[in-house]
């Protein structure tokens, strides 16, 4: 068993011993999982640099990471199913995506929300498998085994940090730029302060020329009381700061550089564990079912999992049988090569390459024929995937590459295993009132944020994959902008369409993002790669969803706050000029631009989308429209029929917001 130990921390009953429906009361266990794999056989040959790990006598690589099970006290009351999460950036996002709870938690807590996953006997459990978070209680990580040298020592690497920051800072941490509950990852020190090798470029633009900075105008330091440079290999001091919007590659050489991969191991093997009769199994005999989920960088983490065929135990067993990776788009991520920060988000990055779609297909720029899939299908059975994004996953570049060409953008059918959900008009996250711009990632946006809420989708997606996979009940077809139907569109085409729109702050054509064969250099072959990449070629294709009169997509699926709208929705916001490059689009925010109240506030703005007034004889009708569009996806199943209400209560929150 490659869990050698599951050392139970504590147990304690969940939410003080409250019922959840017929499930009953929950309890919570947290612990430390030990690992333990052999670096030498197959079922461990993909993760890079297993074997140049530290090994115990034993002659295996050892690690261990954080572990929380939240399980029904009577099993009987379950569904005799598991959904592990694996955690974003450390943090237990499950509650807000599937039970709807609204806020985060200072401390370790688990807020039930609407308890939705509990009252249908859903064991839920989370694995830490990051090495750069903190592991502070809040967070859950990972102690991944150092990589040595022929001498025994930590071997020194390359790494790249990139760096687009929103206000001007003169010293900055040597971890990801992101701020507020996503960041404050452990920064990656440099092996040596005055290292001669270290170079610092600086561009305009995804693509922009680099220019070099000169060494002697940044230093790796920190700024102390006196708002002097203080020499620290954890951070960097520049001269005069950093101008909000540009980007900034720091390319040096660390220590701090384990088998990022070994992530990758500990979620397959929890998972094995979990399947297992091992007597300290807390689950032991109580699960028939497993599915895996993960959104953002962690949907990247499992389409990266999926990619290296690694769902597969090391005794060869099958261990998820369903994965829902939501908002990854065509990406996968730095999980998995010499160096890679797994908290890395921004494109270009080793994660963002060819093959981005299930089947496989040939990639011209780089010769290469491929599939996401096609690994896993060596190893054996396929399990069910589902693939839900948001607008804001296409609208960067990629989202389109994971069901289309990359030769011509054409249509290409998923696998017969496979499902793609396209939530039509939402942001990367799900939107919430009240109306804002300025972002949880210390940004602010040109036009308020996207409010359309789609957890209830999640909650259907997530119920028709179990059920595809307990039942082999067909889950609704995929829902995505086709060529063929003639909704996808170049972005270009769309904001062109949305430009008519006087109330929107809209990107430039330049500041758009694209997607690029990448040249990593001779280091690629062994996972390691040149700094900084290097794009080749043209921009592999990108299409997005047509929009409707209003601004509002038409492909996908459209919940009752788009097909029954109050204002345009979009999945881009400009980046605001205070944060530098307003032409450039901002991360995981797209838009909400409210209609006018009534004819008289349309004609003085002159808005060409006809008022709340215009459109709705009054409160009752708006509901009425509105309950009837959440019926009509239930019958089509994405939406379960428990939440047409639920539906029906977000939709009228956001009319009262909007005409009172």
């Amino acid at each position: 068993m490659v869990v050698a130990r599951f050392e139970i921390i504590r147990r304690s009953p969940f939410e003080g011993g409250a019922p959840f429906g017929a499930a009953g009361p929950y309890e919570r266990v947290d612990a430390l999982a030990h690992y333990a794999v052999d670096p030498g056989i197959a079922a461990n040959s993909g993760i890079v640099d297993l074997g140049s790990a530290e090994r115990g006598s034993d002659g295996l690589v050892h690690f261990d990471g954080d572990v929380t099970i939240l399980r029904p006290v009577d099993p009987a009351l379950g569904q005799r199913a598991a959904l592990v999460e694996v955690p974003n950036r450390g943090r237990r996002t499950a509650m807000r995506l599937f039970n709807r709870a609204l806020t985060e938690v200072a401390n370790d807590g688990i807020p039930p929300g609407d308890g939705f996953l509990f009252r249908h006997g859903w064991t839920v459990a989370w694995c830490g498998w990051q090495w750069d978070v903190p592991r502070d209680g809040i967070r859950m990580g990972l102690r991944a085994p150092q990589i040595i040298d022929g001498a025994g020592a930590a071997l020194a690497s390359p790494i790249q940090l990139r760096l687009q920051l929103p206000q001007r800072v003169t010293s900055v941490d040597l971890t990801d730029h992101h701020v507020g509950v996503i960041g404050g990852h452990e920064p990656i020190p440099s092996f040596d302060v005055d290292d001669p090798g270290a170079r610092l470029l600086v561009r305009d633009g995804l693509w922009g020329t680099p220019e070099e900075i000169p060494r002697d105008r940044w230093r790796f330091a920190r700024e102390d009381d006196r708002g002097e440079p203080t020499p620290d290999p954890r951070s960097i001091c520049l001269d005069g700061g950093f101008d909000p919007g540009r980007i900034y590659d720091l390319v040096y050489t660390t220590t701090a550089c384990p088998v990022a991969g070994a992530g990758l191991l500990a979620v397959r093997d929890l998972g094995a564990f979990l399947r297992s009769a091992a007597a300290a199994n807390p689950c032991a005999g109580e699960l028939d079912h497993l599915c895996a989920t993960g959104q953002s960088q962690c949907g990247r983490f499992l389409r990266t999992y999926l990619h290296l065929g690694l769902n597969r135990a090391e005794d060869g067993t099958q261990v998820y049988d369903g994965i829902l990776a939501h908002v990854a788009g065509g990406r996968r991520g730095e999980f998995n090569h010499r160096g890679a920060q797994p908290s890395v988000q921004p494109t270009p990055s080793f994660g963002h390459r060819f093959p981005f779609a299930d089947e496989p297909q040939r990639d011209p720029r780089s010769g290469k024929s491929e599939g996401l899939l096609d690994q896993q299908r060596r190893s054996g059975p396929l399990p069910k995937v589902v693939y839900t994004n948001t607008a804001s996953e296409y609208w960067r570049g990629d989202g389109s590459l994971a069901h289309t060409s990359v030769v011509d953008g054409a249509d290409v059918d998923p696998a017969r295993t496979t499902r793609h959900y396209l939530f039509a008009s939402t942001q990367h996250g799900p939107g919430t009132l009240p109306f804002a711009d300025a972002s949880l990632f210390g940004t602010r946006g040109g036009n308020s944020f996207n409010i359309v809420d789609y957890t209830p989708l999640m909650r259907a997606a997530l119920t028709n994959l179990l059920a595809w996979i307990a039942a082999g009940t067909e889950p609704p077809p995929s829902a995505v902008p086709r060529s063929d139907t003639q909704t996808a569109l170049p972005r270009e085409e769309v904001l062109r369409a949305i430009s008519r729109i006087p109330q929107v702050a809209r990107p430039e054509d330049r500041g758009l993002w694209t997607l690029h064969l990448m040249d990593l250099g001779r280091g690629e072959a062994r996972g390691v790669g040149d700094y900084p990449a290097r794009p080749v070629g043209e921009a592999y294709p990108c299409s997005v969803s047509a929009v409707d009169n209003d601004g509002n997509e038409v492909a996908g699926i459209r919940l009752p706050e788009v097909a029954v709208p109050l204002a345009t929705h979009t999945g881009w916001n400009p980046r605001h000029p205070d944060n530098g490059a307003p032409e450039q689009i901002l991360d995981y925010m797209g838009s909400t631009v409210p209609f006018a109240r009534d004819a008289a506030e349309r004609a003085a703005s002159h808005d060409p989308r006809p008022s709340i007034a215009e459109r709705y004889v009054d409160a009752t009708d708006y509901r009425a429209q509105v309950r009837a569009a959440a019926e009509a996806l239930v019958q089509a199943g994405y939406l379960l029929a428990e939440d047409v209400e639920t539906c029906e209560q977000i939709a009228f929150e956001r009319y009262e917001a909007l005409t009172t």
